[in-house]
């Protein structure tokens, strides 16, 4: 039996997991300025319109959100990063139940953004 802690501990314990989780609001971003620019530029965006891609984005943030921002309370003991974060997955899946377009980017830019900050303050908490 080994000793070294599996991978998703170990990425949970240097700051990986937060990096990932910032890449991913990244993504989200991206994706939400190129459906917003293509919509503008087009009257049609194919696929990036489908609605279960910002359902399986929510679930994919609350779920990396959960473990990553959790876990940080149990490490550094700080509620800050997590209340910052779960208030930013909470806009996004509010966002979710707007009519797709200019609000529901917005809210879901907002949301992206604090989750992003929620992982930066947990990963300089030293998690």
């Amino acid at each position: 039996m080994s000793l070294t802690p599996p991978i998703a501990h170990r990425a949970a314990m240097d700051g990986t997991l937060d990096r990932i989780a910032i890449g991913i609001s990244g993504l989200c971003v991206i994706h939400c300025v190129a459906t917003t620019v293509l919509l503008t530029l087009l009257s049609s965006a194919g696929a990036l319109l489908d609605p279960h891609i910002h359902e399986v984005g929510l679930a994919l943030a609350i779920a990396v959100g959960v473990f990553g921002l959790g876990r940080g309370i149990l490490h550094h003991g700080m509620m800050a990063p997590a209340v910052i974060g779960s208030f930013g997955l909470g806009i996004m899946a509010g966002a979710l139940s707007l009519p797709h377009g200019g609000f529901e980017t917005f809210w879901t830019l907002v949301g992206v953004s604090l989750v992003a900050l929620g992982h930066e303050l947990n990963r300089r908490a030293g998690c």
